[in-house]
């Protein structure tokens, strides 16, 4: 399974990277299933990785942010996010991916497979459950310095969101949001950053079942905004806010400044 999300993926990015910053790109086709405007190269995406699995006789329900649910047969779940990062997608802005993800049940934490390609410079990550994580077939692990990285998503954040993250924004010097939260995460699971914050309570299940698993099996540590740890139907109609952390003390730490009273 893990490999025909791979070479999903793959075919994804070998379809769309000459798409990336034009305005071929951009054409609106109406809204899809998760409520934001398809752009031609969101179904140009959707529908490689689709036939992708097709053509792998996988007998799957897909779960999809443009088509919703596409049903292939009863043996497990594909969740898909053909393009994570439209926005920089479309204008070229190098931080866009694909986002793979495949479970037994209909829950978030049975994710058993995940794959994650840049878009822009092919790098490909990957994962199975309790086998570690992977990018280009290299194993990551999270990891932590002294001086925090942290990644806040606060695009259209309410005033409340914004006030309740006052107290990070006021004491980190390094904050970043790149539009992808699953390309953000695999940065996280990489060591590439410390802790990653998004409680708008805004995403879908489409956009962090694969990341989900990467971090886990890198060793990071990944919570819902009441302290439990994070899981969820797998319904394109359900939303999520987490925390994520390289490590335990990390993730005290900033749960703390926000009132999050961890349950692990």
């Amino acid at each position: 399974m893990l490999d025909v999300l791979k070479e999903a993926c793959v075919r994804v990015r070998n379809n769309v990277k000459d798409m990336l910053g034009t305005k071929e790109a951009t054409r609106a086709f109406g809204k899809g299933a998760g409520g934001d405007i398809s752009r031609k190269i969101d179904l140009t995406a959707e529908e490689v990785a689709i036939n992708t699995f097709k053509e792998y006789g996988l007998r799957c329900n897909i779960i999809a942010e443009e088509a919703g649910e596409v049903k292939l047969g009863d043996e497990g779940y594909i969740i898909l996010d053909a393009i994570d990062g439209t926005a920089n997608a479309m204008r070229g802005f190098p931080f866009a991916c694909c986002s793979i993800a495949y479970s037994d049940t209909y829950r978030l934490d049975d994710v058993k497979h995940a794959a994650i390609i840049d878009l822009f410079n092919g790098n490909l990550y990957y994962a199975s459950k309790g086998s570690g994580a992977y990018c280009n077939d290299k194993k990551i692990n999270v990891n932590s310095s002294i001086s925090y990285i942290v990644g806040i998503n606060l695009s259209g954040a309410s005033n409340e969101i914004i006030d309740r993250v006052k107290p990070i924004l006021n004491k980190s010097n390094h904050i970043r949001h790149l539009g992808a939260n699953a390309l953000e995460l695999c940065l996280l699971a990489e060591g590439l950053m410390d802790v990653y914050i998004d409680l708008r309570g805004k995403l879908r299940v489409t956009d962090m079942a694969a990341a989900h698993l990467i971090i886990k099996e890198a060793g990071g540590i990944i919570i819902d905004s009441n302290g439990s740890m994070l899981d969820s139907s797998l319904s394109i109609n359900d939303r999520i806010s987490f925390i994520a952390a390289a490590n335990r003390d990390i993730l005290e730490e900033f749960a703390n400044d926000l009132n999050i009273k961890i349950k692990i």
